[in-house]
């Protein structure tokens, strides 16, 4: 049943709020309905707050999380291990594991992982960065952090290659994640054990 609107600045904001992920046209119609409930200049904040985040938002020059300045206040830390980096697909990784409290070195923003079928190739995401970080020398330990699915594996297969000639180790979170599971919705204790009880990921590939 097609949905018909008595507005179309309604219709129009209620698609604009669709093509947000995991948005329905219900749940889309639901919050265009509660932004008119609210001040004129509470919802200009609103907007404005999207479209400064997307005009001024920075990439931090070393692992690419996002941030405001040029690096961000992970890599810039001092107090953290430079020598351990862990390698995570975006910047809701980084969040996911930093709420554990259990990883003290610095990260690696890929920015998405190989998926063939939606036409992302090795070329799409900060790989090369990565070789270079571990090309270095500083870098002694790479930690795969990528979601336990085929893409993910996939993803951790290719850096395995990638970085299999250089003198750095490389190890992959425990499988206390579920196959299958994506990290950013792994509960913070499962999370930390599987950053804490890490494995090398050539054992891994045995299994």
């Amino acid at each position: 049943m097609i949905q018909k609107y008595p507005s179309a600045l309604l219709e129009n904001a209620v698609n604009e709020f669709a093509k947000l992920p995991g948005i329905g046209k219900k749940t889309a119609l639901r919050l265009v309905l509660h932004s008119l409930k609210r001040t004129p200049q509470e919802v200009e904040a609103f907007g404005q707050a999207i479209i400064t985040l997307r005009n001024e938002v920075n990439y931090c020059k070393v692992c690419h999380n996002i941030c405001d300045d040029e690096v961000c206040n992970i890599c810039s830390d001092l107090s953290r291990d430079p020598s351990t980096v862990c390698v995570v697909e975006n910047i809701k990784e980084v969040m996911a594991i930093e709420n554990t409290g259990q990883f003290r070195g610095l990260y690696h923003v890929l920015g998405g992982i190989i998926s063939p079928m939606d036409g992302i190739g090795p070329s799409d995401l900060q790989l090369n960065s990565l070789v270079e970080r571990v090309g270095s020398g500083e870098v002694k330990e790479i930690i795969l952090a990528l979601s336990t699915t085929m893409e993910g594996d996939t993803t951790n297969f290719y850096i395995y290659r990638k970085l299999s000639g250089f003198d750095v180790k490389i190890s992959i979170i425990a499988r206390g994640i579920s196959v299958g599971d994506e990290i950013e919705y792994a509960d913070e204790i499962t999370l930390g054990r599987s950053i804490l009880n890490r494995t090398n990921f050539k054992d891994s590939l045995k299994l």
